[in-house]
Formats: C-alpha cells, sequence, structure tokens
C-alpha cells in the first residue's frame, strides 16, 4: 500500500442529481458550483493500482470532466441505477487496454448485476461489450494492476501482468433491508448509502484517516443517514477528517458547512483528497 492515496469525489449527489429537473428551488439555482452534484462515484488512484467506485448514469461525463484514463478494477457498492447505470461506459477503457477488468460487490450485487447485463456477463456476450469479469467478495480482496497495457493482437498470455496489488476490504452496512458494501482502502474508507453500520463493521473502521459518508439531508429518512445522524457516526469512527455525500437539494453547501463540527466538512464534486496512510 503506498503512502497515499489521492481520492477524487466524482459525484456527491442524491439519485435525481442536483440541480434536479424542473427545480427551482434555491439550492437548484445556485450559482455556487458546489452545489451542483451528479450522482455518486468516487475514484481512488493507489499509484500503481486505481480504484472506480461505482459507475452510476454520470460516470461518462465525471471521468472526461476530471480526465481519468486509467481504471484497474471497479468496486461496486450496491444494484440500485443511480450506481451502476453507466457500466457501458467502460467500454472505451478497453480501447487501448484489452486486459479484463474486475468488478467486484456482495454476492446480491453480483447476482443483480449479472441478470441486469446479460449481454456484458453472460454466456454470449454482445462482441463489444467491454471484457469484465463480476467477483463476488465478503473478506479482504487484492486487486491487481491492469498494467502494462496489452498491443492490439496479442492475448492476455503473451504479456505477463505487474505485481502490483492493493488491498481493500469490504465493509458490510445497511441500505434500508439490502445488504450493500462500504469499501476501506488502506486508511480510507467511502460508505454510501447506509442507515445503519453494524458493530462489527465499526471495528473495520478504526484508526482511518479519512472518512466518507452517506449524509443525504437535515431531515430524516428510512435508507440514509441524516445529517445528525452522520455527525453521531463520524464521531464515533473518528476519523481524522470526514466528509459527507449523496446530498439532495434540500443541501445549500455554503449553508450546511458552516453549521458542521470541526473536521467534519461537506464533499462536492470534483474534491480531490489526499488520504495519508498511517496504519501497518
Amino acid at each position: 500500500m503506498p503512502d497515499e492515496l489521492t481520492v477524487t469525489l466524482l459525484g456527491t449527489g442524491t439519485s435525481t442529481g442536483v440541480p434536479v429537473i424542473g427545480c427551482d428551488c434555491e439550492v437548484c439555482q445556485s450559482d455556487d458550483p458546489r452545489d451542483t452534484r451528479t450522482r455518486c462515484a468516487c475514484y481512488i488512484d493507489a499509484g500503481d493500482v486505481t480504484l472506480l467506485v461505482d459507475t452510476g448514469p454520470d460516470f461518462r461525463a465525471q471521468m472526461l470532466r476530471e480526465d481519468l484514463r486509467r481504471i484497474d478494477a471497479v468496486l461496486y457498492t450496491h444494484h440500485h441505477f443511480d450506481h451502476i447505470a453507466g457500466l457501458d461506459d467502460l467500454r472505451p477503457f478497453f480501447f487501448w487496454n484489452r486486459r479484463p477488468m474486475p468488478c467486484y460487490g456482495h454476492p446480491l450485487t453480483v447476482e443483480t448485476l449479472a441478470e441486469k447485463y446479460d449481454y456484458v456477463f453472460g454466456t454470449d456476450p454482445y462482441p463489444g461489450a467491454a471484457d469484465l469479469s463480476l467477483c463476488s467478495v465478503e473478506d479482504t480482496f487484492r486487486v491487481p494492476t491492469r498494467q502494462p497495457a496489452l498491443p492490439r493482437g496479442m492475448s492476455p498470455d503473451d504479456l505477463p501482468r505487474g505485481d502490483e496489488v492493493v488491498a481493500v476490504d469490504p465493509i458490510l452496512l445497511y441500505h434500508g433491508d439490502m445488504p450493500v458494501y462500504g469499501y476501506r482502502v488502506g486508511d480510507f474508507a467511502y460508505l454510501t448509502d447506509v442507515n445503519e453500520i453494524p458493530s462489527a463493521s465499526l471495528e473495520k473502521l478504526e484508526d482511518l484517516d479519512t472518512l466518507v459518508l452517506d449524509a443525504l439531508r437535515p431531515n430524516p429518512h428510512p435508507t440514509h443517514f441524516s445529517f445528525d445522524q452522520a455527525v453521531d457516526v463520524a464521531r464515533r469512527i473518528g476519523a481524522r477528517q470526514t466528509y459527507f455525500i449523496h446530498m439532495t437539494h434540500n443541501v445549500l453547501h455554503a449553508e450546511q458547512e458552516a453549521r458542521l463540527p470541526e473536521n467534519i466538512h461537506l464533499g462536492y464534486d470534483g474534491l480531490q483528497i489526499q488520504v495519508n496512510n498511517r496504519s501497518d
């Protein structure tokens, strides 16, 4: 694991995105760019290995906006539309690198992706589909690099892959009654779409440098943390710094940011975070 990770919050909005179509509220009409929120996704640059968390419907635009050109693997949190709908936009990442790309997730997520995207993951995939492989995980797993890229016409057996790997810990969470995953990479953890964290999962979140956490809005919600709940969880976990994501158009960035405790902030689209890995 490198001494430092660079994390980019690709999107920080809820399932509708912000601004919401047809809405004239203060947030949707705001000229503060931090109040424009595409659907949630995250990019983790661990040096020799790069990880993407979720491929929502805004994935293509997010990658172009940030000029990101490498993905070694995708970590799926769950199978809701706003976290998977951009899966087809992984295709260009095979134009210059033909190595297969693993997609990791909870067994339920993997099962659902296989059903929804039979033309990608089925026995007779569409010829132009991305070369993705589904990996059901329950414990710590190691993600390999896809480098060096394979020249056109070569098979994966013709060129050895690099030895670089990054360890990832799936963190079991609940989004209502649905089991979903957060992920820990080094001293960074990303927890979206959650309203319950089991005690065993909290133990896996000790000694964090940076936490990214679901905080939907000030008012309670049945399947997401509210701001008060998220603050309580952030204090309990005790990361050096915490950023809230998955926010609705009930959240005016400047106003809500000013109300948060020290070391807890609102995330925003395009925010880059340097994560110091302190753990062995």
